[in-house]
């Protein structure tokens, strides 16, 4: 009975702890998006001319940074109108207080966009009104994008579904799964960062975790194509794709990871 006992125990402290460093990586994210969504204000009530991003940022990233900011977080709290497909007016867009400080009209914003690497944004146009949107990446809970459902794994053009994401994180990943967290969707990459994948994957990533689509779809996880190509998914009734659904995780070097 004894041994059974501390069995018991070790196996309740490793799970508290597994459970503890997935609570506070949640915290942490809701913390970065409130601290994203607050609106900065100056003296008299008026939002903040200023650019988010690092000090050591171009004034270029810096702004690619707020505009990525704007419309995927931070949009109602900065008074900014948004439909429920996540588009904007431009015009309302040029007119808030960080993007008319650095004088950006029409066509440089349409620079900005068409040099974007990872195609971030999309433009349109309806009845001589331009309208653009993030592609992916919102944490604001009214958006709901429209986009391609993955019926199979036919359906993803390299056949292939891979999160990037740290050593640390994985400590937990390893037995919760993934998770959104915060955000609407989870994101992952139709394969390796820098092997001609345009975005769902920051270069940063050290371990690689591939998902089983096929056996995903069959419990009745949904899948999604974002127009930049970038694979989303809200995960299960919980917000995670659980660890039995990946089919195999390897560091950069190919070399396989234990959980």
């Amino acid at each position: 009975m004894s041994i059974r006992f501390l069995h018991n125990s070790r196996v309740i402290q490793a799970t508290t702890r597994q459970s503890g460093i997935l609570a506070k990586m949640e915290q942490q994210q809701k913390q970065r998006d409130l601290k994203t969504q607050r609106p900065q204000k100056q003296s008299g009530g008026q939002r903040s001319a200023k650019l988010r991003g690092l000090p050591s940022d171009s004034p270029e990233v810096k702004l690619s940074k707020t505009l990525s900011w704007l419309l995927r977080h931070g949009a109602k709290n900065e008074g900014l109108p948004m439909r429920p497909d996540g588009f904007v007016r431009v015009d309302d867009l040029l007119e808030n207080p960080k993007i008319k400080a650095q004088s950006v009209d029409l066509p440089a914003l349409q620079k900005i966009v068409g040099a974007d690497a990872k195609q971030r944004y999309h433009f349109k146009q309806e009845e001589e009104i331009w309208w653009i949107k993030a592609n992916q990446g919102h944490s604001l809970k009214t958006v709901k994008l429209v986009l391609k459902p993955i019926l199979s794994v036919e359906d993803i053009p390299s056949r292939i579904a891979v999160h990037g994401t740290n050593k640390e994180a994985w400590k937990s990943i390893s037995t919760q799964g993934l998770s959104k967290m915060s955000r609407n969707h989870i994101h992952l990459a139709q394969g390796v960062s820098g092997e001609n994948v345009i975005s769902g994957m920051r270069s940063s990533s050290s371990i690689l975790i591939f998902i089983d689509i096929p056996s995903a779809i069959a419990s009745g996880i949904q899948f999604f194509l974002s127009d930049n190509g970038v694979i989303l998914t809200e995960g299960d009734s919980q917000g995670f794709i659980p660890p039995r659904f990946f089919s195999r995780v390897e560091s950069k070097k190919g070399v396989p990871v234990q959980g």
